[in-house]
């Protein structure tokens, strides 16, 4: 239900009770929404008159809350204070009947309220209808109607005859309802607030003794319903996106972890083709064997290469995937309860019934790192480590463990991410990722066990990853340093301690 212009005709003739009453109050609440305290006299009391330009809400009409004054006043409720204070409503008009009212006052300035969409505006004019300040500042390059302190104020263009009915007004006439003679404010809880009975539309309705009074039970309900169903929207896209990345990388975490467990599988058919493969003509695209269970197998090959050379492409594939294997299991069960957990709060967010509730669900998410919404393709230095391939895993406790893949990505990850009192990992005398252990100024609660998953992290990013026993370092970064002049990944190091892990 629109805020139309017979709205606007309820509100304007509530307003003429307060004509000659004086502005003891001004303030701007939020931006683009303004509360003007006016004394009616001792008659009417005071009435507190909000004005809002908001694209989705706008609307003119009294309250009965009295709204907090910010700290720091904006400009335009400075400039609505300085002129406005004390001054005395002399006058107020609906403009051509449309949605357009105007205050007068009677020392000169006046106020102009344009109810039009997301061109709504607020504007201040002094006596001469000049423009003295707005809610919404518009210049020449965005409208040919320019709204700007100093020029002179133009009103919204209007083309043929203005109808004051909206199609809303008009559907309720064609229905037999009526929208002239006496007003009878009415709420329909969910629709809106109208000046005139809305039951010829079949629309349920309560009588109110004033449209300010509906129109304010209305928004009341409305505004927080609204910022509800957008931030639940929100909340679900982002929450969608990351659903959907995690179950990805599930789903290959899992072919990781069945691949490791055909690692057995892979290194017998390097074995059998070394054993069959010299007796039999190359090239060939497969070779027939007889496996350890005496069971005929075929083996397929390369055609491009020789027997040895397919059985050393068995033999790596076998290592690749029985290294991968018990990474593969330890990140499988931490992010199948992730994405069971992400699943279950975007469940949450679609039952939530309130804006706390949702907001509450928010502030979790943000928490757990899950709102990483981006509406547009981010460029390098907009993604994450800035583009460098730094990689960051979830270790044990909880742990934040981060290694870089390349030699630009050691050196960023050490100089530019890793702090002072993070622990920074590399394997002995040998090249090897650079790994980081975040540890949020705490380094003392770095247990062992997440010691060692780094340090396994940092052996198996190294060409050492299949040398038996191998040794590596970890220190504080804040004795790491980079000579200068050294090549990329290069770092010179003290304080280290040392652990043993079997590769």
């Amino acid at each position: 239900m629109p805020f139309d212009a017979t709205v606007l005709a309820g509100v304007v003739a509530e307003l003429g009770g307060f004509v000659s009453g004086k502005v003891q109050r001004v303030v701007e609440p939020e931006p683009g929404t303004v509360c003007i305290d006016l004394y009616g006299g001792p008659g009417q009391g005071v009435g507190t008159l909000l004005i809002s330009c908001h694209a989705e809400h706008y609307r003119i009409h009294f309250v009965t809350r009295r709204y907090a004054n910010p700290g720091e006043a904006p400009a335009f409720c400075m400039a609505l204070r300085a002129r406005l204070d004390g001054a005395h409503l002399a006058g107020v008009e609906q403009v051509n009947g449309d949605r357009i009212v105007r205050l007068t006052f009677a020392e000169g300035p006046s106020l102009v309220v344009e109810l039009m969409g997301k061109h709504s505006n607020i504007i201040l004019l002094d006596p001469g209808g000049k423009i003295v300040a707005a809610a919404k500042v518009v210049t020449r390059s965005k409208s040919i109607r320019p709204i700007q302190p100093g020029w002179r104020y133009v009103p919204p263009p209007v083309s043929g005859t203005v109808d004051p009915l909206s199609p809303f007004a008009r559907k309720l006439v064609s229905a037999g309802g009526t929208v002239s003679g006496p007003f009878h404010p009415v709420l329909s809880p969910g629709n809106g607030a109208y000046p005139y009975s809305l039951a010829a539309l079949g629309l349920s309705e309560v009588a109110r003794p004033s449209i300010s009074v509906a129109l304010e039970q209305h928004y009341d309900a409305a505004i927080p319903a609204a910022a509800a169903q957008a931030l639940r929207a929100s909340l679900l896209s982002e929450l969608g996106r990351v659903l959907l990345a995690r179950e990805v990388a599930v789903d290959d975490l899992r072919s990781a972890v069945d691949n490791g467990m055909r690692a057995g599988e892979l290194q017998r058919a390097g074995e059998l083709l070394l054993a069959y493969g010299p007796a039999q003509s190359w090239p060939r695209a497969q070779v027939d064997a007889i496996d350890y269970d005496g069971q005929p197998i075929s083996i397929r090959t390369a055609p491009e290469l020789d027997f040895k050379k397919n059985a050393e492409r068995y033999f790596a594939r076998a290592r690749k995937a029985k290294d991968r294997l018990e990474f593969a299991q330890s990140q499988l069960g931490r992010l199948s309860a992730e994405r069971d957990a992400i699943a279950s709060m975007a469940a949450a967010v679609a039952d939530a019934s309130s804006l706390r509730e949702l907001d509450d669900l928010r502030e979790r998410a943000s928490e757990k790192r899950w709102l990483h919404s981006q509406h547009h393709a981010a460029k390098a230095k907009d993604r994450p480590f800035e583009g460098h391939r730094v990689r960051e895993i979830v270790g044990p406790g909880g742990c934040r463990v981060l290694f870089g893949e390349n030699a630009t990505a050691n050196d960023y990850l050490t100089l530019r991410v890793a702090k002072p009192n993070d622990i920074w990992l590399h394997v002995r005398g040998g090249v090897s990722a650079h790994v980081v252990i975040a540890t949020n100024n705490k380094p003392d609660r770095v247990g062992p066990e997440a010691l060692r998953f780094a340090a396994e992290v940092a052996v198996r990013n190294s060409p050492s990853k299949h040398a038996g026993i191998v040794a590596v370092d970890y220190t504080l970064k804040k004795h790491v340093r980079k000579s200068r002049g050294a090549p990329a990944g290069s770092a010179l190091y003290t304080h280290e301690k040392t652990l043993h892990i079997e590769s």
